[in-house]
């Protein structure tokens, strides 16, 4: 069963090891030290960052981390992401990572990735679709997104998480589905 909850300050020394993993560090190029991760995550663990970022378990062993928002509350971000693509007001976009090398390749990230879109229509309401860009080369990452049933609805230069990385990312959509009356 996947489960989750918002990051603690507790929680950094974990988030430390899995930014260092080489499976991590590769696309998200953080400074993984206690320092950098206090700095990048500290304002999420208060509540002081408008987005969440929750850790996430698989049978209550934590196994990644899920960060969600509201890309209103980002416009940079909002704007660089429109430049290619339809961005409906509210829209939510997210980022994920699995922190142990051996969790990769086995399903969890498209369970943590479907059980956060569930979560997400029930939590932001006012949400109409969820939005993802995500780099070109990542191919485990923008697979793991079709997996969880997102759809490919662009492609585009962005900023790269990581400056070793080219500018190519493809956005992914899912909208909200409808209400269905009995």
């Amino acid at each position: 069963m996947i489960s989750w909850r918002r990051i603690t300050e507790a929680d950094f020394p974990l988030l430390s090891k899995w930014l260092a993993e080489p499976h991590v560090a590769e696309w998200w190029h953080h400074d993984s030290s206690s320092e950098g991760v206090a700095r990048d995550f500290g304002p999420s663990a208060t509540g002081e960052e408008p987005g969440e970022a929750l850790l996430m378990y698989l049978d209550g062993r934590a196994v990644g981390l899920m960060q969600r928002s509201c890309l209103d509350d980002y416009p940079e971000y909002a704007a660089e992401l429109a430049a290619h693509t339809g961005l409906p007001g509210a829209a939510v976009t997210i980022d994920y990572l699995i922190g142990d090398p051996h969790d990769i390749g086995v399903g969890i990230g498209s369970r943590m990735i479907r059980h956060t879109i569930e979560a997400t229509w029930t939590d932001y309401p006012d949400t109409p679709a969820i939005i993802v860009a995500v780099s070109a080369a990542n191919l485990a990452s923008w697979r793991v997104l079709e997996k969880a049933g997102m759809h490919r609805i662009a492609e585009g230069e962005m900023e790269p998480d990581n400056p070793a990385h080219d500018r190519a990312h493809y956005i992914y959509r899912l909208d909200r589905p409808p209400i269905s009356v009995p």
